[in-house]
């Protein structure tokens, strides 16, 4: 019988949830109803939008978690104050912290650890930190897959500062870009989840024991979770001690971090792998609602189906810098009109919601009429409860940012529970 994570037998993984949105991290580890005998008890979270005055996801978070010890203020400010003493002890950090300055969807430039939001990094490391010995004995962290190669100037800066922010602090880490519609799920969602494993644990030494090549495919959690195929050589770096350093002189390599990594005492070793799954293939067509559900409001006038079809198509405008004032081409592909239905969708974005046109928005096409998607529907791309989102005073379009903002629960679930079994 395996040790548990906990030094209580039979006690579940105590767990810190860190921007937490409405809870999707919760729902993989608790389940929703909560689970009689959870592995994963969330003993803490936070969640704090700065760009609203009124805190809506914290809304959703406390009517579906009412006895949840969940915390509204800003993180930065937590942080900047001293950690909280009501912050009980715990053994599993999680989150999804904020991507938007990483993401290939911000139109204003990729400013990574630089921007307001990518900045948050430096909240998480310094939480670590003032928790000490108190730290916890494991990580689970999300992000666009743009991570790797953020910022744009410095390709990989920013995850070589992670990486090493991590290393000073006493952490093995492995790295995985997953796919979710390449094991099954109903969206193209690929997303960097960053596993930590403090000093002193088992996953550690066995991490440091293991082939590097052998853990990244065959026995790292990760790859029990989801499993791979290699695709090309490992390669191997060294992580500098620093992260002014990195900050200041990182050289631009697009290949230095690929999809797939490990990084033990500084030194890291990566390669590409690909998805090796055979199994039942969820389409976005599979998790419509019936027809006789969807109000009229999100079906688009005949009228406007050509300024949809315009905003859709491939574009190629000329524009001018506005911080160099030189001109330059600015182009967009086309995206699918309607969605296919036999496919996964496409990759939920925060501007989902709400009865505008933009090409960022699924329509689909049936019995011979166009319609956005209804919030349920989004909500089972992610795989969240049908209306979990749904609560007094949240509108549809708010919802929609919620699933454009959320996680796939069921990736996190399959590398919940190789984590509980591998320690």
């Amino acid at each position: 019988m395996k040790a548990p994570l906990t030094p209580q037998r039979g006690e579940p993984v105590r767990v810190v949830e860190l921007f937490a949105g409405v809870g999707g991290f919760r729902i993989a580890l608790e389940g929703f109803p909560k689970k009689e005998d959870p592995a994963f008890e969330v003993v803490w979270s936070n969640q704090f939008e700065p760009r609203t005055k009124k805190q809506h996801a914290n809304i959703v978070y406390k009517n579906r978690f009412p006895n949840a010890n969940h915390s509204e203020e800003d993180f930065e400010y937590i942080v900047l104050n001293g950690v909280k003493r009501d912050i009980p002890k715990f053994d599993l950090l999680v989150g999804g912290f904020p991507c938007q300055d990483f993401s290939i969807a911000n139109r204003n430039g990729n400013k990574g650890l630089d921007g307001k939001k990518g900045k948050l990094w430096w909240s998480i490391e310094s939480f670590l930190k003032q928790l000490k010995e108190d730290a916890p004995k494991y990580l689970l962290l999300e992000n666009v897959d743009r991570l790797l190669l953020s910022p744009s100037s410095q390709r990989g800066r920013d995850f070589a500062v992670i990486l090493a922010s991590l290393n000073n602090l006493g952490y093995a880490i492995e790295w995985r870009v997953i796919n979710a519609a390449d094991y099954g799920f109903p969206q193209r969602r690929r997303r960097v989840f960053i596993l930590g494993y403090k000093k002193g644990t088992k996953l550690y030494s066995e991490l440091k024991d293991a082939i590097p090549s052998n853990w990244i495919t065959q026995n790292g959690i990760a790859a029990k979770a989801f499993p791979v195929m290699r695709t090309d050589s490992i390669t191997e770096g060294t992580i500098p001690k620093s992260t002014t350093d990195i900050m200041n002189s990182f050289s631009n390599d697009k290949t230095r971090f690929k999809k797939a990594g490990i990084m033990m005492d500084g030194v890291y070793y990566t390669q590409n792998v690909t998805p090796n799954y055979s199994g039942l293939k969820t389409t976005l067509g599979a998790i419509l609602l019936d027809e006789k559900l969807i109000a009229e409001s999100y079906y688009i006038k005949e009228t406007d189906l050509p300024k949809w079809e315009i905003e859709k198509g491939a574009k190629e405008i000329h524009r001018v810098s506005k911080h160099t004032g030189k001109p330059y081409v600015y182009r967009e592909g086309k995206v699918p009109f309607p969605d296919p239905l036999e496919k996964p969708a496409r990759t939920i974005l925060t501007r989902e919601g709400g009865s505008y046109i933009s090409r960022e928005k699924h329509v689909v096409k049936v019995n011979g009429r166009y319609r956005r998607l209804h919030p349920i529907e989004l909500e089972r791309i992610n795989g969240f409860p049908d209306d979990f989102t749904k609560c007094e005073g949240i509108t549809d379009s708010q919802r929609g940012f919620f699933m454009g903002n959320a996680l796939v629960i069921g990736v996190v679930e399959k590398l919940a529970k190789e984590l509980v079994d591998g320690c």
